[in-house]
């Protein structure tokens, strides 16, 4: 059963913020299939449609809906951005966190490598005083395993001491 882009179109707007409807209401709304609805928004995600789930908040978001969100409200004014927001039930705070948190995962790199660089550097230091000490204390017995060696030599030759 084919839908008419009209009626899709429709349905979709349905899901969007502030009044988004969760698919399984929509769906015994609609008359559609859980599975039809799921499909539909997936394609306009794809499209770069913003539909987030209905059931989650702004704060339960994907990141792809928080960066679509960060990406259509970049070029726009503050009263813009208030009526953006309270189309889509969310606060023009929460788009500037969303901002900075993309702006920090670009920097992830970076901060990872530095981070990375510092145990490694710590790691290396710990095994180079792991190994001095390993090289210490196998000199420590390879000198004790000669003494004892030596005065078994020397018991053997002298005797030990004990018949005397």
């Amino acid at each position: 059963m084919g839908y008419s882009p009209e009626r899709k179109l429709a349905v979709l707007k349905r899901m969007l913020p502030p009044n988004a409807i969760a698919i399984r209401q929509l769906s015994q709304e609609e008359g559609i299939s859980e599975a039809t609805l799921y499909d539909w928004r997936a394609k306009a995600r794809r499209k770069g449609q913003l539909l987030p789930d209905a059931d989650a908040g702004p704060e339960g978001w994907s990141s792809c809906d928080k960066f679509a969100a960060v990406l259509e409200t970049a070029s726009l004014n503050e009263a813009d951005l208030g009526e953006y927001c309270r189309k889509r039930g969310i606060y023009p705070a929460q788009i500037v966190a969303w901002r900075a948190a993309c702006e920090q995962a670009n920097d992830w790199d970076r901060s990872s490598s530095a981070r990375i660089s510092q145990a490694t550097k710590e790691e290396k230091k710990r095994v180079k005083d792991l190994e001095r000490d390993l090289v210490r204390k196998d000199r420590a017995l390879a000198e004790t395993a000669a003494l004892l060696v030596l005065r078994k030599k020397a018991a053997a030759i002298w005797g030990d001491g004990e018949d005397a």
